[in-house]
C-alpha cells in the first residue's frame, strides 16, 4: 500500500512565473490584491516577483515596490515572500527591498541555460557562489530548470541534475527544485528522478515545478508524492510557462493541486473556497479563461 505525506507545502509562483507571460501589463494594485488573497487563504510560500531587467520581462518592472509593499505588509507573519533573481545585481535588489529567500536558476541543459539567461553552466555556477559568499542572509532555493527534458536537446541526462546539486551544496544550499520546465514529463520519470535524488541526498529538500503542456502535472505530482516529495510549487489558474521555452504551456495549477491533495486527506495548510477568490481575481481582471478546473467547479459544488 502507498504511503503519502500527511503534509504538503505548496509554493505559489503565480505572481511571478504566473505573470511573466501576460502581455498586457498587470496594475501593481491588482498583482498585491492577488497576493492578499492568496495570503488570506492561507498561502506561507509565495513567489512575489523576479528581479529581471525590465527589458527582458516588462511585467516584473514594479519588482521593488512589490517586494517592498508584501515585505512590509506581512512582517513578522508566516509569509515567506520569495523572489526569483538571474544573478547577484538582482539579488542585492531583492535583499535591498526586504527579501530574505531567493530563488536562482539553472537549467540542466545548456542549451536551454544559454537561451534562458545567455550563461554557461560555469558562468552561472559563478554567479551564484557570488550570492553564497557576499550575501550570506539570504537563503537560496536552486531551481534546476530542464530537469526532465529541453526543447534544444530533447531528453536530459540525469548527471547534469546531479552536477548542478553536487555544486548547490558545496555553496551551502539546501533546497533544491526539479523543474519540469516544457511539461514533457512522465509520472514514472518523475518517480524516478525524485526517488533517485532523494535517496542520493537525504539532507537535501527536494522540491517539483510541474508544468500542464502535455495534461499530466496532477499525474506528475502523484509521482512525486510516491518518491516522498513534500514540496510542490504552483500557478494560480495554471498560468505561466516559461517564454524561453519553445510549446510550454502553464504551470501546475495551485487550485486544482490543493484540491487533489485535500480529496487524498493530505494537509496544505491553504482553504480551497478562498484561494479560489485569488483565482476569481485573475479571471476577472488578467485572463478570462484559465486552464484549472477548480477555477470553474467550485461554483458548481454545491449544486
Amino acid at each position: 500500500m502507498i504511503r503519502f505525506p500527511k503534509q504538503v507545502r505548496i509554493v505559489e509562483v503565480g505572481p511571478r512565473d504566473g505573470f511573466q507571460n501576460i502581455k498586457q501589463y498587470i496594475p501593481t494594485e491588482t498583482k498585491l490584491s492577488i497576493i492578499a488573497a492568496m495570503v488570506d487563504a492561507g498561502v506561507t510560500l509565495l513567489e512575489v516577483t523576479s528581479f529581471v531587467h525590465p527589458k527582458a520581462i516588462p511585467q516584473m518592472a514594479d519588482a521593488v515596490e512589490v517586494a517592498e509593499t508584501v515585505c512590509g505588509k506581512y512582517q513578522n507573519t508566516a509569509l515567506r515572500p520569495i523572489a526569483l533573481v538571474p544573478n547577484i545585481t538582482g539579488a542585492k535588489k531583492a535583499l535591498a527591498a526586504g527579501i530574505q529567500e531567493i530563488s536562482y536558476v539553472i537549467s540542466a541543459s545548456e542549451k536551454h541555460n544559454l537561451a534562458n539567461i545567455n550563461r554557461t553552466h560555469e558562468q552561472s555556477l559563478e554567479d551564484l557562489g557570488k550570492i553564497s559568499k557576499e550575501l550570506p542572509e539570504l537563503k537560496v532555493r536552486l531551481d534546476v530548470a530542464t530537469a526532465f527534458g529541453c526543447p534544444f536537446s530533447g531528453r536530459v541526462d540525469e548527471s547534469l541534475i546531479t552536477k548542478l546539486i553536487d555544486a548547490a551544496l558545496k555553496l551551502g544550499i539546501q533546497t533544491v527544485v526539479l523543474c519540469d520546465t516544457i511539461g514533457v514529463a512522465d509520472p514514472l520519470l518523475v518517480y524516478q528522478h525524485a526517488s533517485k535524488i532523494k535517496a542520493n541526498y537525504p539532507g537535501l529538500d527536494v522540491g517539483l515545478h510541474l508544468h500542464d503542456t502535455r495534461g499530466m502535472a496532477l499525474a506528475n505530482s502523484l509521482a512525486g508524492l510516491e518518491a516522498g516529495i513534500t514540496m510542490f510549487e504552483a500557478s494560480v489558474g495554471g498560468l505561466g510557462g516559461c517564454p524561453f521555452a519553445p510549446g510550454a504551456a502553464g504551470n501546475s495549477a495551485t487550485e486544482d493541486l490543493i484540491n487533489m491533495l485535500q480529496s487524498m486527506g493530505i494537509e496544505t495548510g491553504i482553504s480551497l473556497d478562498k484561494y479560489i477568490a485569488a483565482a476569481t481575481i485573475v479571471r476577472e481582471e488578467i485572463q478570462s479563461v484559465l486552464t484549472s478546473r477548480m477555477a470553474y467547479a467550485c461554483k458548481y459544488e454545491n449544486m
